[in-house]
C-alpha cells in the first residue's frame, strides 16, 4: 500500500538530495494538484491509500522538479495579488515582488486608460483591470506565444484586454493614463549566476536587458512621454541596483515627480515618474 506520508516524504527526499532548498514546500504544492488534497485533509489522514495512477502522475512531476523545472511551470499556476494566472514556459513566473508595483498603480487607475508593455502573464495589467475600474487597457509583448497565455489569462479572470504583437512602441497608438512595465532588466552577463530554475527554464526574452541591463529603460524613457496623456504615470520594476540609474533617465526625458519605491524587503523595486505635458 501506498500512503500519502510516504509519498510525501520520498519526493522530499529526492528534492533535498538535489539541492532544492524548498523541498518540503515544493512536494506539498506538487501533492496538492496531483491528490486534489488541502492541509486539513492530509493531517485528518496521512496514511491514506494513494490512487496508482495519481502515484505515477506525482512521481513524474516530482523527477522533473528535481530537473529544476519550476513547479509552477508543472503545475502551470500561480498566485498572483490574490487571483490564479496560468503559466507556462513561454511567459514569466509572476513574483510577489511585482505587487508593489501592481499596488502603486491601483492608486490611480480607476477610470485610466493604461498600458501593460512586455505583459508576459498578463498579471500586472489582469490585476488591474480585476480590482480597479479602469476605463480600457491594453496589453503589449513581442512574443506572441506570450500572448496567447496572457490572452487565456483575459479570458479565465473575464477581464478584456486589447492586446498588441509589438517590439516595445512599434505598433502601439493612442495615448494612456498611466503605462506600467516589468521589462527585461537582468545585464546579459549576470544570467549565467541565476538559479538553474530561471537562467535554464524560464524564456530568455523576459530576462535579458542586455549589457548592462538597462537598455528597455532606455526606450521606455524616450518614448513612453509620447504615449502619455498630461499628468499621466509611468510605473516601472527595476533590478535592486537599478534605481538611481532609472530615476536619471526618467529625469533627463523630462518626466517629474520622480521617485523609488521599496519592496518589503527594503530593496529598491519600483520608479514612478508622472509627465506633465
Amino acid at each position: 500500500m501506498i500512503t500519502l506520508a510516504v509519498v510525501l516524504q520520498e519526493a522530499e527526499n529526492l528534492l533535498l538530495s538535489k539541492g532544492i532548498e524548498e523541498a518540503k514546500l515544493d512536494a506539498w504544492y506538487l501533492a496538492m494538484e496531483c491528490f486534489k488534497i488541502n492541509r486539513t485533509d492530509y493531517y485528518m489522514n496521512p496514511n491514506r491509500e494513494i490512487d496508482e495512477e495519481q502515484y505515477t502522475r506525482y512521481k513524474t512531476m516530482i523527477e522533473a522538479r528535481a530537473k529544476r523545472i519550476p513547479y509552477q511551470y508543472l503545475t502551470n499556476q500561480q498566485e498572483f495579488m490574490g487571483l490564479q494566472f496560468y503559466v507556462n514556459e513561454n511567459v514569466l513566473i509572476p513574483r510577489q515582488d511585482t505587487e508593489v508595483l501592481v499596488e502603486l498603480a491601483m492608486k490611480h487607475a480607476d477610470n485610466a486608460d493604461i498600458l501593460d508593455m512586455c505583459t508576459g502573464s498578463g498579471c500586472i495589467i489582469l490585476s488591474l483591470g480585476k480590482l480597479c475600474k479602469p476605463s480600457s487597457l491594453t496589453a503589449v509583448d513581442i512574443s506572441s506565444k506570450a500572448l496567447e497565455v496572457a490572452k487565456l489569462n483575459s479570458k479565465k479572470l473575464d477581464v478584456p484586454v486589447t492586446f498588441i504583437e509589438s517590439n516595445v512602441f512599434d505598433k502601439v497608438t493612442g495615448t494612456y493614463d498611466i503605462i506600467v512595465s516589468n521589462p527585461p532588466y537582468i545585464p546579459t552577463k549576470v544570467i549565467e549566476e541565476l538559479m538553474p530554475e530561471v537562467k535554464e527554464h524560464e524564456p530568455m526574452l523576459a530576462l535579458d536587458g542586455l549589457e548592462d541591463g538597462l537598455h528597455f529603460y532606455r526606450i521606455l524613457a524616450k518614448e513612453a512621454g509620447k504615449y502619455l496623456k498630461k499628468n499621466g504615470y509611468i510605473f516601472l520594476e527595476i533590478g535592486h541596483n537599478q534605481g538611481k540609474d532609472v530615476k536619471d533617465l526618467l529625469l533627463n526625458a523630462g518626466f517629474t515627480e520622480v521617485n523609488i519605491v521599496k519592496d518589503l524587503p527594503g530593496l529598491d523595486r519600483v520608479v514612478v515618474g508622472k509627465m506633465l505635458g
